[in-house]
């Protein structure tokens, strides 16, 4: 049973993380207006930083598995 449940944790894990940042980039634009509003730079720093977190989560899940699997 933890051979079967082991399987499935990246398949969740990443799940959640596809789910999570897929609702983030659905309402972005509506965000970045908002803080262009406020600033036009605010708005690209704030894109920028969701398109480099969504890749950062993925890089530091991917490290953690190398570390944890020896």
């Amino acid at each position: 049973m933890s051979g079967e449940r082991k399987a499935k944790s990246p398949v969740l894990a990443a799940l959640a993380i596809l789910l999570g940042t897929g609702v983030a980039f659905y309402f972005l634009p509506r965000i970045m207006i908002a803080l262009g509003g406020v600033s036009p730079w605010l708005a690209g720093i704030f894109g920028t930083l969701l398109v480099l977190g969504f890749f950062l989560l993925f890089w530091l899940r991917a490290r953690y598995q190398r570390n944890h699997e020896n």
